[in-house]
């Protein structure tokens, strides 16, 4: 735990440990006898969306917790798990409906996420559905959720359209029940980030899940953990829920760490899965599995222990990383370790125009291509700003 932790900050990270119940309540009772800012901490944990981890825990020593304050938590974690219910009736509606279409789709993150590692969607801070895609499948996806009464949160033209679904990576619907309700996505990052994941392999490796008691497919645990190592990743691991996710794979008995480390070889993220680890064990108290060091996993690389010192400090900030900026896609570049994945991310990062510059500029359909001169000109603008 940080030495300059404030105390709302120690109680967050007791309460999302996967250190044992005893140990967590016992840190939690002293930490529990200096001044707290109940309403800052409440904060905190919706921010890093561990509130219902937080109630959890915090129920387990009620004796040591204002009463007033603790009401307050049960109320948001009651929220919480309603939300999670429609969310979870939604994803079975809209499953079912695309499987009568004989569309295949998984659910990744959020509920499948919660019932395979918390065994319980009530313990996960409920988001959105995340389903992933084939790629070929899109078209027919927008049509069939599209009858459910969900819609584009984005409309774009059909060059636009053909050039998100190359170097882009999902489509947000929006729903009756709330907007960016529903994420499809057909790859795990836009394409600039030069981790080109395989989907077809995700869904042959994908195990089965029950949600409110329907099955389900989902990435195995394997998979997840490099999935969503990238995704934390990509947002400089900026929620603590990201790291609670991971922590607990890690936990998990029996993954197969070799399988693991020759995919994160294969994909050039072997520094961004040790940067996970290394923050994981320091600020959640996840152990290192033998296996994972007989993997490889911890040695060779002396840039990852100074890096997780820096996402740690990031984790902690009040303000989130500036991901547009430059040293946001310095970052990016130092998490990769071989030069030839720099150079891809940066050559992709230099020349693939998006959503921000077809707002930014609206080009006749025979002027597409000129995007990519839209693209290289704000990249400039931004740099001179840096």
């Amino acid at each position: 735990m940080p030495e300059s932790a404030t105390p709302e900050w120690s109680i967050l990270l007791a309460a999302a440990s996967v250190a044992s119940p005893a140990e967590k309540q016992a840190r939690l009772r002293s930490l529990l006898q200096q001044p707290v800012r109940w309403k800052f901490l409440f904060s905190l944990a919706d921010q890093h969306g561990v509130q219902p981890l937080v109630y959890q825990e915090l129920s387990e020593v009620a004796d040591q917790v204002p009463p007033e304050e603790l009401l307050s938590l049960k109320q948001s974690a009651q929220t919480n798990l309603h939300k999670a219910m429609l969310l979870s009736r939604e994803l079975i509606r809209i499953g079912g409906h695309l499987s009568a279409r004989n569309v295949q789709v998984m659910p990744y993150k959020g509920l499948a996420l919660a019932e395979l590692v918390y065994g319980d969607i009530a313990l996960r801070q409920a988001g959105d559905i995340d389903l992933l895609i084939r790629p070929e499948d899109f078209h027919r996806v927008r049509e069939a959720v599209g009858e459910l009464g969900y819609t584009p949160h984005d409309c774009f033209s059909e060059a636009e359209e053909r050039a998100q679904l190359k170097s882009g990576y999902e489509c947000a619907f929006d729903g009756t029940a709330g907007r960016n309700l529903l994420e499809v996505q057909w790859a795990i990052q836009p394409r600039f980030y030069a981790i080109d994941f395989d989907m077809a392999g995700l869904f042959d490796r994908a195990t089965s899940v029950m949600v409110a008691g329907q099955p389900m497919k989902t990435p195995s645990a394997e998979d997840l953990f490099l999935v969503l190592s990238a995704h934390a990743a990509k947002h400089v691991w900026g929620r603590l829920i990201w790291l609670c996710d991971l922590a607990r794979i890690i936990s998990l008995p029996n993954l197969n760490w070799g399988w693991i480390r020759s995919q994160a070889d294969a994909l050039g993220i072997v520094r961004i899965l040790q940067v996970t680890m290394l923050v994981a064990n320091r600020l959640l108290e996840a152990d290192i599995p033998e296996a994972m060091k007989l993997a490889g996993f911890g040695e060779g690389d002396p840039v990852a222990p100074a890096l997780a010192d820096e996402i740690q400090n990031y984790i902690q900030l009040e303000t989130p990383f500036n991901v547009e900026s430059a040293a946001y896609f310095r970052l990016m570049m130092r998490l990769r370790e071989r030069p030839a994945d720099r150079r891809r991310f940066l050559t992709r990062l230099v020349l693939t125009p998006g959503p921000s510059e077809w707002a930014a500029v609206r080009l006749p359909r025979p002027l597409f291509p000129l995007y990519r001169v839209v693209r290289l000109s704000r990249l400039a603008a931004r740099l001179v700003r840096a």
